[in-house]
Parts: structure tokens; C-alpha cells; sequence
């Protein structure tokens, strides 16, 4: 069913951004309102930087230009997302408490004039932000404007972990509470290796830099703990405002663009999933990277409607080169993001800055100001949201999964792993890329959760997988499933140790074989790989499997697993129960993906539609129609199937469609629930 809006007063889909008029004079504030109407925009985002100017002594608030503010925004129809200001506390508050700066793990202390510079651990900082914001709901509450409160700022970045003395104190603390006594603790790090057993509390610190290298199952807490740390002061934060407010409480999220805070524990403490996304110029396909960002919001939010809380108009300003979105693509990106679920396009941010260190970053209102290129496609994008108010709480069905595990990429981030060339993020991409270009929409999920829906679980990096999410997996499989699972895969578990009985241990079952040696390769080293009638490449990675009821289904043709006594097994197929296991044991790229996947579609029951080359299709399904929407990334048209009519223009469509090069179509189709 349709979802009710988190925001009832606002009508269709949320469009505009950050707004920080403290940084410009009263008569702007004017100016800015007329344009607002002018190009759509019905929410922004207010105070998420403005503590020192509303707090401007410890206890002592002057709110007459957020009254002020607030009055006018209501007056003009746009509506308010309040922030709190807590990722950047005033100059008072560190000359007051020094104590409250991050420490870094070599030990520098981190200076003033940043953002996210305050010790999460900190009984001051906590007792500020809870001051803050139980000040900031007290008075505005009730304010008409306010639909939405943002607290903090993309918690963990740019700093995350804390080193400092009262940190320290505190991941104490959080291991008691963990493991119960030294004994726990002695166990789970598995303290016996290099003499590092300890016998007092008080002995037990945070991972500072060592000569070497540091205890992974040690470090592996630490990131938790800081995870821990962070969302404990986003909770006080929202509930001091569900003390006296009643509308939604959200923070930014920065999805598979931060690895510092475990979403999946965020989604369940938010009232909406919002996220800040932003196209890295590097990358020739961006709108993939994208697209993973809009689905994994979206599955950390458990299916709902999401809020795209920040992108650009065009560049940003902190990357190496800092590309401008071409005519057409800041579109394209706003419109993907609403394919995938979300129901508000807001951006970074309204007005360009003058000054700051962000003054080079694009926005809604550039440099360049309403005669320029950027703004006109700005106003262009209000007047096709505008028609588009109807998608508002449809949802996006899947059949695929892609395992997506925050702590299991932290423990493979660690030092000393087999290869420097194994990364969760190129193996996400990779088989996320080849779902994408064969036309399947996907959620991503944890290995606890449940499966039983999905036709196909894809397991690309699950590196630490403990014993119970394994027979998780196991079920699925058994119980009629498809699970493929690629290579470094199930290797420990949720502290970081081998599994007993070795490598792929608690996946035997499910995928009939076991690894009994890692074989990575040499840099630029190559391996063919014999699948069915195909030679296919593989690099990086090889390993030696031991067969225990699986069938060959590749076997390798060079590299040191051929020299190995056995099957030379590369890919391997089990059936289990009603179900099948795949694995693959070398890394295969997009293109060479290809051939392995379609056979496991074919024992998932799944038929891909596939797309012309550069065409994006995903569907919303609604209450009473279903939304079709197609974005066209190429230089020339593409045609889509499709019946139904076009929300952008109007134009009906009775079979193939065509979508003009660089364009989107929205498509209102009759539902499939006849």
C-alpha cells in the first residue's frame, strides 16, 4: 500500500536544500522566498550550522532571527526541516571545555574551525547537545513551518573515531557491558597471541598507533564501539525533541559513501531514512554508484519512502577534480533517486556561499545567479516534480539481494589481509553493475535477516560471517533459495577469528565445498577460467576447493590452483535442499560475470529484461497505478516496452516508447494486482 507522507502538510514530492540565510543580510532573506516560489521549492533545511548564533553564551539563546526566519518561510508556503547545529559547536564551547576535542589515533588533538570536531564520549558535549536541542523543540514545536527535524550533521565524517581520555573511559565500559568480565574479553581478542592478555580494566585502551600492528578483533570494537558512541548522541538528541515535538526525526545518512556508522542500526532509530549523496567525478559511470546509494537507503529504511537530503546541482568542491554535471544530469540524478524510493530531492544547497570553505560547491542558486544555466534547470526540475506528486509513498518491489554488512567490510579493512587487491567495495560494484546493466532492481540486506522473499541472494564480500547468520543462509537455500557467494567469503567471524574447520566453514552445507587454501595472484596476474563453452578471465584471486557434494561448474585453466591435486574447481554448484549454492573463487569483472550469472538466473527462476545499453528502468508500484521510470543516460534515444502515459509530458504510450537522448519519462501504467 501507499504510504502515508512524513510530511502531511506538504503536497507531492519535497523539493529544495539547505538554506543558511545567516550568511547573508535580511534583504537577500526577501529575494530568497520570491525565488523559491518561482522554482517549486517547498522545503528547506534550517540551523544545521548556526549553534554560535543562536547559543551565543553557555545557556543563553537569542532566537529573534529564527523567529524571524521561520515567519517568513511559513508566510511564503515553504516549509521547515530544523537542524540542530550539534556537528559544530561554537568557539565558547571548546574554550570552555578543551577537554571535549577528538584526539586522533597518533594523539593530535584536533583544533577549532571545522565541522564534527567534538568528542562524541564527552559528558559536556552530551550535556550541550541535550541542552540545545530541548531548547531549539521547546520553541518551535508548535511553529507551523516546522514538518521535520535533522539532528547533527552526516554523523561520523569527517571524524568518527576518538581517541581521547574520556573516549577511552568510555569503550571500557562498553567491552564490560559486551563481554562481562576480563575473561570475555580475553576470549573474543584472542589476547594469548603476542602477550597482550590483561588481567585490569584499567589496562585496556583504545587502538592508539603502535609499532605494529594492532590486535584486529581490538580495533574491529573500537569502529563498533565509535558507531555505538555516535547514535547514543543522536538518540538524547531526538528524544529531547520528542519531549515536546510530534513531527518525524531524521539525521543525514551518507550511505555507501561513509563506512563509519553501521545504517542498518541508524534505520531503526530514525523516523525516516534520509541520505546525502554525491556523483564522484572519478568514476565514468556514476549514476551505478548512484543508484547503489538510492537502494541501500532505501533497504536501511526497510522498503519506505526516503528522503535525498543533500546532492549537487553540479560539482562539488573536496574532490581532486571537481567535474561539472553536464545539461540534463543533475535531472537525470534527481529523478533516479525518486525511481528508487525517495519522495524529497533536496540539495547542497540553496544559495552559493561567498566565503567558507565550501564557496566553490554548486547550488541551487549559483554564483552565476538566475540567468545562468544551473538555475533555469533548477526551475525546470521544481515544474517536473511538480507533476510528479503522485509517485509520493509508491514503493519499489525486489526480487534480488545484495549483502551489504557494515562490520564484516570493517573487520576486512584491517591490516595484514591476504592481498592488498581484495576490496568489498570493488566486488559490491562489480556484481551490483552486472544486476544493473541486466535490468534487476535490488535491495540490500544483512545475512540475518530474512530472505525467504528474494528469488536471488548475492553474497559478494561477506568476509566475517558469524555462525548464526550462516544457518540463516543455509535455510534459505534449503527452503527453495538461490544464494551465490563470491570469493573471501565466510572466512571468520564476529570477532575477527577463523572459523573452526577453516575457511567458507559455516557455508559447507549450503554450498557443498570448502576452501583449504587462499592462492592470490601476483599484481596483473591472470587466470583463464573454462565455464561451459566459454573461456572467461579472472585476476587477483584464486583458490584451492575441496569438493563435498558440489559440481564443477568452471575450472581453472592456469594459475597456481591448477598445480594444486584436485578438481582445479573455480566455480562450483550445489543443490541443497529445494534450493541452490553457487560460489565463485576468482574475481571476474563486469563482462566476464556475465555468463555465471545468467546461469544462476536461470536456477533462481528469474528472466532479466535487460535494456538498451545506457537506459536506466525501474518501477514504483502504487496503490492504484504503477510508475515506470526510464532515464536515458546516452547521447541518443532508447525505446522502452511500455503502456501508459507520460507524467512528464503528457504523451501516451501503447507499446514501445522512446526517450529522448539524455531525458527521463515518468510513465503512470495500469497496476499488476488485477
Amino acid at each position: 500500500m501507499t504510504e502515508q507522507s512524513p510530511w502531511p502538510d506538504l503536497e507531492g514530492i519535497a523539493y529544495g536544500g539547505d538554506y543558511n540565510p545567516e550568511q547573508w543580510p535580511r534583504e537577500v532573506w526577501r529575494e530568497d522566498v520570491a525565488l523559491m516560489r518561482e522554482s517549486g521549492v517547498n522545503l528547506v533545511s534550517v540551523g544545521i550550522f548556526s549553534w554560535a548564533l543562536v547559543e551565543t553564551a553557555e545557556g543563553v539563546f537569542d532566537w529573534s532571527w529564527l523567529d524571524e526566519l521561520l515567519d517568513l518561510l511559513h508566510a511564503n508556503g515553504v516549509a521547515v526541516d530544523l537542524g540542530t547545529p550539534t556537528a559544530s559547536p561554537p568557539a565558547w564551547f571548546f574554550a570552555t571545555y578543551p577537554e571535549a576535542r577528538v584526539i586522533s589515533r597518533d594523539g593530535t588533538v584536533m583544533g577549532f574551525g571545522a565541522r564534527g570536531m567534538a568528542s562524541h564520549s564527552s559528558p559536556a558535549y552530551r550535556a550541550a547537545i541535550v541542552r540545545y536541542a530541548d531548547a531549539l523543540a521547546a520553541r518551535y514545536a508548535e511553529h507551523p513551518a516546522v514538518v521535520l527535524w535533522h539532528v547533527h550533521n552526516e554523523y561520523g565524517v569527517p571524524v568518527g573515531e576518538d581517541y581521547s581520555p574520556q573516549s577511552v573511559a568510555a569503550f571500557r565500559e562498553w567491552l564490560a557491558d559486551r563481554y562481562g568480565d576480563l575473561d570475555g574479553l580475553n576470549r573474543a581478542w584472542g589476547t594469548a597471541f603476542w602477550g597482550q592478555h590483561y588481567t585490569d580494566w584499567s589496562h585496556v585502551g583504545a587502538p592508539a598507533a603502535a609499532p605494529s600492528t594492532v590486535n584486529p578483533a581490538q580495533r574491529l570494537d573500537f569502529q563498533r564501539f565509535t558507531d555505538h558512541q555516535l547514535r547514543a548522541c543522536f538518540i538524547l538528541e531526538r528524544d529531547a525533541i520528542r519531549a515536546h515535538a510530534s513531527q518525524p526525526v531524521t539525521t543525514n545518512f551518507m550511505a555507501n559513501q561513509s563506512l563509519t556508522t553501521d545504517l542498518w542500526a541508524w534505520g531503526r532509530e530514525v523516523d525516516i531514512v534520509s541520505d546525502d549523496h554525491y556523483l564522484w567525478a572519478a568514476d565514468e559511470q556514476a549514476e551505478i554508484g548512484l543508484a547503489i546509494a538510492a537502494d541501500l537507503s532505501r533497504s536501511v529504511g526497510g522498503g519506505k519512502p526516503w528522503i535525498l537530503m543533500e546532492h549537487s546541482t553540479s560539482a562539488v568542491n573536496w574532490q581532486p577534480r571537481n567535474t561539472a554535471k553536464r545539461p540534463g544530469e543533475m535531472a537525470r540524478n534527481s529523478l533516479a533517486h525518486l525511481a528508487r524510493g525517495a519522495d524529497a530531492i533536496l540539495f547542497f544547497q540553496w544559495r552559493a556561499s561567498r566565503s567558507g570553505a565550501e564557496k566553490f560547491h554548486s547550488a541551487m542558486l549559483p554564483h552565476g545567479g538566475t540567468s545562468s544555466r544551473g538555475w533555469k534547470e533548477v526551475v525546470d526540475l521544481g515544474a517536473k516534480l511538480g507533476r510528479l506528486g503522485e509517485l509520493r509513498g509508491s514503493r519499489v518491489r525486489s526480487e534480488v539481494a545484495v549483502l551489504w554488512d557494515f562490520e564484516s567490510f570493517w573487520a576486512q579493512d584491517l591490516e595484514w589481509r591476504p592481498s592488498d587487491d581484495l576490496s568489498h567495495a570493488e566486488r559490491i560494484r562489480a556484481y551490483y553493475e552486472r544486476l544493473w546493466l541486466d535490468g534487476v532492481t535490488v535491495d540490500f540486506a544483512l545475512p540475518g535477516h530474512d530472505l525467504s522473499g528474494y528469488k536471488l541472494v548475492v553474497a559478494p564480500a561477506q568476509y566475517l560471517l558469524s555462525a548464526a547468520d550462516a544457518e540463516n543462509l543455509t535455510r534459505y537455500v534449503e527452503g527453495g533459495g538461490t544464494l551465490l557467494v563470491s570469493y573471501f567469503s565466510g572466512v571468520v567471524d564476529e570477532t575477527d577469528s577463523v572459523h573452526e574447520g577453516g575457511y567458507l566453514a559455516p557455508l559447507r552445507t549450503a554450498l557443498g565445498v570448502r576452501v583449504e587454501e587462499f592462492l592470490p595472484l601476483r599484481e596483473h596476474q591472470t587466470g583463464q577460467v573454462a565455464f561451459g563453452e566459454q573461456r572467461i578471465t579472472g585476476d587477483v584471486w584464486q583458490e584451492h576447493l575441496v569438493l563435498e557434494g558440489a559440481e564443477v561448474v568452471g575450472r581453472y585453466l592456469e594459475g597456481p590452483a591448477t598445480d594444486e591435486e584436485s578438481d582445479a574447481a573455480a566455480i562450483t554448484r550445489h543443490r541443497h535442499g529445494a534450493g541452490t549454492g553457487w560460489y565463485v573463487s576468482t574475481r571476474l569483472d563486469v563482462a566476464a560475470l556475465r555468463p555465471v550469472i545468467d546461469a544462476v538466473y536461470a536456477d533462481a527462476g528469474l528472466a532479466p529484461s535487460g535494456r538498451a545499453e545506457g537506459l536506466e528502468v525501474v518501477t514504483r508500484h502504487g496503490a492504484d497505478a504503477d510508475y515506470v521510470v526510464a532515464i536515458n543516460h546516452r547521447d541518443e534515444p532508447a525505446a522502452i516496452d511500455v503502456t501508459g502515459v507520460d507524467l512528464l509530458t503528457g504523451a501516451s504510450a501503447d507499446g514501445a516508447y522512446t526517450v529522448p537522448a539524455g531525458a527521463v519519462a515518468v510513465l503512470r501504467t495500469g497496476t499488476d494486482r488485477a
